[in-house]
C-alpha cells in the first residue's frame, strides 16, 4: 500500500510558508517512520512506548514552544499544530499523548508560571526527562469542571495540603509531573481554583487506576488521588485563586490544538479509503468505477478539506494570544467551532470511511476500524459538542 500522503491530503489550505511546508514534511517523516510502525501495538495491547515518546525531545519535537533557552524550539502555535497534524496522521494515540504533555502540560506552565517554575520544570519537558499531564476532569466534574470541582488545596505553613481525584486524566498513569488544579477557597466556587505542578513521588499522589478505552489505546488514561499531598507553595502556578484564568485561556488553546489531531485522522483515513477503492474489486472491476462510493469518496475529500479550513483557522485565531487571555470573545467562539467541526465532520468522514471498506473495515485489527474507534473521544474532550454549542450561541448573543 502507498504510504505517501497524496497530493489531494498534503495540499495545503492556506499558503504555509516554506518554513511551515518544511516542518510539516519533516514532522511526517519522521512520525511515519519512526511512530507509525508503534500504532497496531499500541492499540492491541493498551502499550505505552514510553523510550520512544521521550526521544521526541532528542529530535525537538517536545516543548516546542518554549523559548531556545529553556530547551524548546521556539515554535509558535501554529507550528506546533502543524507538527501535531503529521504525528496523528500516523498515530492518533501518540499525538494524543503528545498534546497532553506539550500543549496542556507543558505550554501552561510557559504561559503562566513564573520563572522559577518555568526554569525547574520546562527544560525537563522539552528533553523528554520528564512527561507531563494536565489534572481538571473529575468523577462528578467534567462539563462543569469549575464550579463542581471537588479537590481542594489547603495552606499549611510553605506547602499545601491537596485532598481530591481526577479522572480520565491523559498521560496521567505515566506522568512525571501534573499540572493540577484544586479549591483553595471552596466559597469562591469557581473564582477560588488554584494550580500546582506535583511530581508524581510527592507524598499523598497515587495513580488509582488506568483505564481502558474504546480509542486512541496506548495513550494512558487514568484516576489520580490526592490523600493529604503536600505540595510546596512555590510550585504553584499563577496566582492563588487565579487558576480559572489559567484554565479558561488553556482550554481555548487545547480547542484548537484538538483539531489538528481530528485534521491528521481524516487525511490518513482519505488516503486509506482511496487506495482501497482503488485496489477492491468487485464484479470485475475496481469498486472505484462505481458512482455510489465516488460519491462517498468526494464527499470525503470534502470534508477534508474544509476541517483543514477551521483548524488552520482555529489554529490562527489562538496563535498570538497574550499570556492571561481567552476564554470570552471572539478567538473563545473560534475555537468551540473549529473543534465542534472538525470533530463531527471526522465521525461523518469515518463512517463512510468504513463503509467503503466494507467488511474490511468492521475488523478491529484494520487501521481504518483503528481510526474509526478514535472518533467519538475527540467530540467529548475539552467540552463536549454541546458545551462548544453553548459557548458559540453565547458569545454571539453576548
Amino acid at each position: 500500500m502507498n504510504n505517501a500522503i497524496p497530493n489531494e491530503a498534503a495540499a495545503p489550505a492556506f499558503d504555509l510558508s516554506e518554513e511551515q511546508r518544511t516542518l510539516l514534511d519533516t514532522a511526517d517523516r519522521y512520525a511515519r517512520e519512526q511512530i507509525y510502525p508503534l500504532a497496531a501495538r499500541m492499540d492491541n495491547e493498551e502499550w505505552w512506548p514510553d523510550a520512544e515518546f521521550r526521544a521526541l525531545g532528542e529530535v525537538g519535537f517536545l516543548g516546542v514552544t518554549a523559548p531556545p533557552e529553556l530547551g524548546g524550539a521556539g515554535l509558535d502555535v501554529f507550528g506546533s499544530g502543524l507538527l501535531l497534524q503529521a504525528i496523528s496522521r500516523w498515530n492518533p494515540a501518540f499525538g494524543l499523548a503528545w498534546v497532553a504533555h506539550d500543549n496542556l502540560c507543558m505550554n501552561n506552565i510557559l504561559r503562566n508560571g513564573n520563572e522559577d517554575i518555568r526554569k525547574r520544570y520546562v527544560p525537563g519537558l522539552a528533553d523528554g526527562s520528564l512527561i507531563g499531564a494536565l489534572g481538571l476532569t473529575e468523577p462528578g466534574a467534567g462539563s462543569d469542571a469549575l464550579g463542581s470541582m471537588r479537590t481542594t488545596a489547603r495552606r499549611d505553613g510553605d506547602d499545601y495540603i491537596l485532598n481530591g481525584s481526577k479522572l480520565y486524566i491523559t498521560n496521567g498513569p505515566v506522568a512525571d509531573i501534573l499540572l493540577v488544579y484544586a479549591k483553595t477557597n471552596p466559597e469562591a466556587g469557581a473564582k477560588g481554583i488554584s494550580a500546582f505542578v506535583i511530581e508524581k513521588d510527592m507524598p499523598g499522589f497515587k495513580v488509582a487506576q488506568k483505564l481502558i478505552k474504546m480509542g486512541f489505546r496506548g495513550s494512558q488514561t487514568g484516576e489520580l488521588v490526592f490523600e493529604d499531598c503536600r505540595v510546596p507553595a512555590a510550585n504553584m502556578v499563577g496566582e492563588e485563586n487565579k487558576g480559572h484564568v489559567v484554565v479558561m485561556s488553556g482550554l481555548d488553546l487545547e480547542r484548537a490544538m484538538i483539531s489538528p489531531i481530528c485534521l491528521g485522522i481524516c487525511e490518513r483515513a482519505y488516503e486509506l479509503t482511496v487506495d482501497y477503492a482503488r485496489e477492491r474489486k468487485q464484479f470485475g472491476q475496481p469498486i472505484s468505477s462505481f458512482q455510489m462510493v465516488q460519491s462517498h469518496i468526494a464527499d470525503m475529500y470534502v470534508m477534508l478539506e474544509a476541517v483543514r479550513l477551521f483548524t488552520y483557522k482555529g489554529l490562527a485565531a489562538v496563535n498570538d494570544l497574550a499570556e492571561g487571555e481567552g476564554g470570552r470573545g471572539d478567538v473563545h467562539k473560534i475555537t468551540a467551532a473549529s473543534v465542534m467541526y472538525t470533530a463531527n465532520t471526522m465521525n461523518r468522514l469515518l463512517d463512510l470511511a468504513v463503509q467503503v471498506h466494507g467488511g474490511t473495515g468492521y475488523i478491529w485489527e484494520s487501521e481504518i476500524n483503528r481510526l474509526f474507534r478514535h472518533t467519538k473521544l475527540l467530540e467529548i474532550g475539552a467540552g463536549t459538542t454541546e458545551v462548544r454549542k453553548m459557548i458559540i450561541a453565547g458569545e454571539i448573543f453576548r
